[in-house]
């Protein structure tokens, strides 16, 4: 692996055509060290057979993604979110990485109330940090653009993750900074600088944002160097704050989605060696 990409990690949504096998296979081709995985491809391949997948193939599992989706009022519901929630600890603890992100979840059916619904996030991590740490896996909270506060995560800026994730230690609960997700925020710099003057930057994502956006919104985010994010202005950031950690690019593109999945993986290492490095 080429020093440019010493700290590039793919996350696996980038390629999501890929089944588990083929990415690891086309990561040792093409010389990447590290992926960031996914629950339902992990848990359709057998958590402990992609554990020792990744394993011999020498990858370091950078983020498990994803945990969360902690604001519902049923109490069944949050029982049942906390419970998924410590499988999902379990699972980044036997696939070897240290962090698992979480989208804390939108509002509940019918509900208006953002606040409240941030505090039944902190109570969710009340419960949840303590076993994390007991596996020793950090929890991520990721701040996700307004437009998803609805129905994805109330938790739509740094300060309001880090307002969260400082009500524990910070080798419990710290922040993801996603650059799709805050790169419009003039008080993120400042944010990020809270984070690592903490210790609280546990993972850092790249994506860019180009418009239009796609109908739902969902898979809008560009690939390293399409739209109007600038990569290293960000990186920047994160590492006058202190993170040196590896750099995740994670796209949600149908386009990327419908092509060859290694010819998509060599395209996003050669765009993060060209705007990001």
């Amino acid at each position: 692996m080429s020093d440019d990409l010493s700290r590039f990690s793919i996350n696996q949504m980038t390629v999501r055509q890929l089944t588990l096998p083929e990415l690891t296979a086309a990561c040792r081709d093409l010389g990447v060290g590290s992926v960031g995985l996914w629950r339902a491809p992990v848990q359709e391949y057998g958590v402990e057979a992609a554990a020792k997948l990744v394993r011999d193939a020498g990858l370091r599992v950078t983020t498990l993604c994803r945990g969360g989706f902690l604001t519902a009022t049923d109490p069944d519901a949050r029982r049942e979110a906390l419970a998924d929630n410590r499988r999902a600890v379990d699972e980044a603890a036997t696939l070897g990485t240290d962090t698992l992100v979480l989208v804390s979840g939108g509002l509940p059916p019918g509900d208006k109330d953002l606040p409240a619904a941030r505090e039944r996030i902190a109570d969710a991590l009340a419960e949840l940090a303590p076993y994390a740490e007991a596996h020793g896996v950090r929890l991520a909270i990721e701040a996700l653009h307004p437009m998803y506060a609805s129905d994805r995560c109330v938790v739509s800026t740094l300060a309001q993750a880090l307002d969260l994730a400082e009500r524990f230690p910070a080798h419990q609960v710290g922040v993801t900074v996603d650059t799709y997700h805050i790169w419009w925020d003039d008080r993120a710099p400042e944010q990020i600088a809270r984070a690592g003057a903490d210790g609280r930057i546990h993972s850092f994502q790249l994506a860019d944002w180009t418009t239009p956006l796609p109908e739902g919104v969902l898979n809008g985010r560009g690939q390293l160097g399409d739209g109007s994010i600038d990569m290293r202005e960000w990186r920047g950031y994160v590492e006058a704050a202190g993170y040196t950690g590896p750099i995740e690019v994670e796209l949600f593109n149908e386009a990327l989605w419908a092509r060859d999945g290694r010819e998509v993986l060599a395209e996003t290492a050669r765009r993060f060696v060209a705007h990001a490095f």
